[in-house]
């Protein structure tokens, strides 16, 4: 970690590292500054990243609900709200802050510079800013590339994982506390070309199936059955098709 106190030729290599990483060049150099400059290392805290961070916060989550709501036309208001919450977390801005190097390139004050490592904020708050600063700088084009080049594979994950698990979880729960039994998964037909198949699997408990669903996967597919099957076992109607 480096302290605000950079010679003119270390600051510049350390802007010129962070554009290779970024894959993004700035016209204006004092944005990509301000973007990663703590509080700590600023002058004064007008000129430091939090201002910027409160602006890429929002244009984060614009563009990933936009993302979202094109990418999955199937899924509910409550399933992208979910979603949403968990890609634009600080714990995945961290993430992706770690995995771009963003640690070794933050302009700290100087008592930041004893701790042995950068807290997860400050590594969330440097994503955050850096994204309102290419907004800034170049419009909204190479922003947006940017949070769909480093966020578009996190979305992925959560679909397919913590969301996606969730139901089959609440699912086992329920059918395990109530029924004393664990939840199948019956696949009831597919269809469409060996490269883009299509399955319908049904969620049952005991003697009792629940209204199938179709998903563009087995794994898909399973989750949107165990969110009709808790519906109907709520009393509600299934949200999933199963024509």
């Amino acid at each position: 970690m480096n302290s605000f106190t950079d010679s003119s030729s270390g600051l510049s290599q350390r802007l010129e590292g962070c554009e290779q990483r970024i894959d993004y060049t700035f016209e204006n150099k004092d944005l990509l500054v301000a973007a990663l400059t703590h509080a700590s290392g600023a002058e004064h805290r007008l000129t430091s990243n939090e201002r910027l961070e409160f602006l890429g916060d929002a244009i984060l989550g614009a563009v990933v609900c936009e993302l979202l709501f094109h990418r999955y036309p199937d899924y509910l208001e409550g399933d992208l709200t979910k979603l949403k919450s968990i890609v634009v977390s600080r714990q995945t801005c961290a993430k992706v802050s770690d995995a771009l190097g963003m640690e070794e390139l933050l302009i700290l004050g100087k008592g930041m510079t004893t701790h042995p490592s950068v807290p997860p904020s400050l590594l969330a708050d440097v994503f955050e800013a850096l994204i309102a600063a290419i907004y800034l700088d170049g419009g909204d084009a190479p922003a947006r590339r940017f949070i769909e080049k480093h966020i578009g594979p996190e979305v992925a994950l959560a679909a397919g994982g913590e969301l996606g698990s969730n139901y089959k979880s609440l699912l086992q729960q329920l059918a395990q506390r109530e029924y004393g039994t664990t939840p199948n998964y019956q696949l009831l037909d597919e269809k469409g070309p060996d490269h883009s198949k299509c399955f319908k699997i049904a969620a049952q408990i005991g003697n009792s199936r629940y209204q199938p669903a179709w998903g563009r996967n087995k794994k898909e597919a399973e989750q949107r059955a165990a969110r009709n099957a808790l519906s109907e076992l709520e009393g509600q109607a299934a949200p999933y098709s199963s024509d």
